[in-house]
């Protein structure tokens, strides 16, 4: 099993929560996820129903961390309802993810003006702590 997927599908399930309200689109953005890296839909299922506690997220590469990070903004944008429990939540994580507590700020500001290129060389550069 990937656990690197499974980390970051558990993350984005507890921000879907986040906002007590678990959107359809949200479901299927997860789901999308899963299934474009193979990854078991029971088990899917299993961490929605029972998500697990949040580990330490350092021993990703950057690569890794900056997926995470984009995906969980992407999560929040796609239901069209931006909750400042999802900001909150988002920002713990990239927190964990090691980088600088004002990077979700600033993606929020920008997303759909930039590319996930731009972010990328952007946030590499300017927010890792």
């Amino acid at each position: 099993m990937d656990i690197v997927t499974k980390k970051q599908l558990n993350i984005l399930i507890q921000l879907a929560e986040a906002d007590k309200h678990f959107a359809k689109t949200e479901r299927e953005m997860i789901f999308k996820i899963a299934k474009d890296r193979n990854f078991p839909e029971e088990i899917v299922n299993e961490l929605i129903r029972n998500p697990e506690p949040i580990d330490t997220l350092g021993a990703l590469s950057m690569d890794q961390k900056f997926e995470y990070l984009m995906s969980s903004i992407e999560l929040v944008f796609v239901d069209q309802n931006v909750f400042e429990s999802e900001i909150i939540f988002s920002k713990n994580i990239a927190i964990k993810l090691g980088f600088k507590k004002g990077v979700i700020d600033f993606i929020i500001e920008n997303y759909g003006k930039k590319t996930r290129e731009e972010f990328r060389g952007l946030l590499l550069r300017e927010f890792v702590l």
